[in-house]
């Protein structure tokens, strides 16, 4: 390629070391990208989370570039149109318990930060003026203020200030629970720290508790058995209101649609974005529970609630969405996961004895390869996996500091499982 890259400010990117020696894509198929130059690279990945159906699906295209040329934009203030309704009313038959009020936005940033509004605004119908959130440690919710805060991972906050008022349960990856395969049996009493925040700063004062089922981004930390069962009776029991951020779990990623589903726990809001146009248009939602909804929106016949995107609901990414779910539906996606997703356990835990190998952890389809950090270059060994991946194996993994994290497209196959985990091994084995 020719074009300078400096004018690109790139995210949660080391720009000048990147630019030094940039890991290129131009374009991608089912579960391939392939580089400016031709080389085929496997993604395990899923992009980043997203693109849970594979790439270059011709049927979400078709239904982008059909809905383009009929309408471009429609206002979502005080305006509609018709497919918006129909992928709300789809997406809350497919969300567990009565969660069935969408409200869309263009990011799980934006769906986190609208989730937080929206439990605001259920306590101020109520005369409750609750301000706290309670998040965790190690847990990531995007980049807007409010997810920012919540969130757990200080390299998040520290340029950027306090906030939005928030404290952390502890997470759930202790040394007891390495390679753990799937749940780890021990540690669901860690959610029982919920009872101190609450004695400390008093449930009238907290708005909800903030949790990913399954943390991906800072490394793919499996929750014990009945951990969030335990947190949603202990919500109950002080009144709190439970949101869960399904951004990464979502649209089958564990092996059922949602993870409410899987761990068989129903929150008051729940967050999606990625998977639900499988990457390819930009959308999120923030989805709401009977109670919350009708309890925000009631009283006069006025503005509800002061709080929105000019792209919400846009027609583009509403027909991708429609059109991906179609995809998941007709093509038992989701079962995918369930019938291999032991296969994908197995060949993982195959790394145990890799070189600086510390932890494995897994469940559905992600896993995490935790590697020993050098002492005197923490992260150095997360980066040479990476790139020597890349450059030197076609394979596309994800990396965050010295922990490796595997995620492939929902289509993966057997025999790509195995690559992908026998690749990464043998890379791990050569790295110092």
């Amino acid at each position: 390629m020719n074009a300078n890259l400096d004018a690109y400010w790139m995210p949660f990117t080391a720009n000048r070391q990147f630019k030094n020696n940039p890991r290129m894509l131009a374009s991608a198929e089912g579960m391939y990208y392939v580089t400016p130059d031709g080389r085929r690279v496997l993604d395990a990945t899923s992009g980043l989370w997203c693109c849970n159906a594979g790439h270059g699906r011709k049927e979400i295209a078709g239904a982008i570039a059909r809905q383009a040329a009929e309408m471009d934009y429609a206002p979502s203030y005080q305006m509609g149109h018709p497919l918006a309704f129909e992928l709300a009313e789809r997406l809350a038959e497919l969300t567990p318990g009565d969660l069935n009020h969408v409200f869309f936005t263009n990011s799980g940033s934006e769906a986190i930060d609208t989730a937080m509004k929206l439990a605001l605004a259920y306590h101020h119908s109520r005369g409750e003026a609750r301000g706290l959130f309670v998040g965790r440690e190690k847990g990531y919710h995007g980049t807007g203020f409010g997810g920012m805060s919540v969130g757990g991972m200080p390299n998040n906050k520290k340029q950027f200030g306090k906030g939005v008022p928030a404290v952390h349960l502890p997470h759930t990856m202790r040394p007891d629970m390495r390679f753990s395969r799937g749940l780890p049996d021990q540690g669901a009493e860690l959610a029982d720290a919920l009872d101190s925040i609450v004695a400390e700063h008093g449930a009238e004062n907290i708005a909800a508790v903030v949790v990913e089922p399954v943390p991906g981004s800072a490394g793919v930390i499996i929750p014990p058995r009945n951990y969030l069962r335990r947190l949603r009776d202990n919500c109950d029991k002080h009144g709190l209101l439970l949101i869960f951020d399904e951004v990464i779990t979502g649209f089958g990623r564990l092996g059922s649609t949602f993870a409410g589903y899987e761990f068989d726990v129903v929150p008051d809001i729940m967050t999606i974005a990625k998977g639900v146009t499988n990457g390819a248009v930009p959308m999120g939602a923030a989805i709401a529970s009977g109670q919350i909804h009708d309890s925000i929106v009631s009283g006069p016949d006025q503005i509800e609630l002061f709080h929105g995107y000019t792209y919400s609901g846009h027609p583009l990414a509403a027909a991708a969405a429609m059109a991906t779910l179609d995809v998941y539906r007709d093509e038992a996606v989701f079962d995918n996961v369930r019938s291999l997703r032991d296969t994908f356990e197995d060949c993982a835990h195959e790394l145990t004895n890799c070189r600086n190998v510390i932890d494995i952890r897994n469940y559905g389809f992600m896993a995490a390869v935790e590697l020993a950090p050098d002492a005197e270059a923490p992260g150095r060994r997360g980066m040479e996996v990476l790139n020597k991946c890349f450059f030197d194996e076609d394979l596309m993994v994800r990396m965050s500091a010295d922990i490796i994290a595997i995620a492939p497209p929902l289509v993966i196959n057997e025999e790509q499982i195995r690559h992908v985990f026998k690749t990464l091994g043998n890379v791990i084995n050569t790295v110092d």
